[in-house]
């Protein structure tokens, strides 16, 4: 009995020697964790700041690329096939005559809308 008592209290005695080692373990380990958790914020937060600084100029030549092409598509695609019917019209035509009259119109029009609005914007301040 004494066999079966001993066994028994030696692994009680073992937690209780742990024990109050633990009760200033807890602390200490949570603040090592706490700093562990700070010092992998900060450094994932270095990290994201400068991943951020490597993208965005490769996001600002890609919106500028992607203007540029649009642009230039725009225009091919509008330009192109008006010069391709201008070219292929014969000039001496009552057609051609009346494009021409009517972009001269259009563009007398659009000076004189223009130019009533800068007039009126100078008359009151005189």
């Amino acid at each position: 009995m004494t066999d079966e008592t001993m066994p028994e209290t030696a692994p009680q005695a073992a937690p209780a020697a742990t024990a109050a080692p633990a009760s200033s373990d807890p602390l200490s380990a949570v603040a090592d964790a706490m700093q562990s958790a700070a010092s992998s914020v900060s450094e994932g937060a270095s990290a994201a700041t400068s991943a951020a600084q490597r993208a965005l100029p490769s996001v600002g030549l890609f919106a500028n690329r992607l203007v540029y092409t649009t642009c230039y598509t725009v225009s091919y695609g509008v330009v192109f096939p008006l010069a391709l019917v201008a070219l292929a019209v014969p000039q001496n035509n009552p057609l051609v005559h009346g494009m021409v009259d009517g972009s001269r119109a259009a563009r007398n029009k659009v000076d004189e809308i223009l130019g009533g609005r800068t007039d009126a914007a100078a008359s009151p301040a005189s």
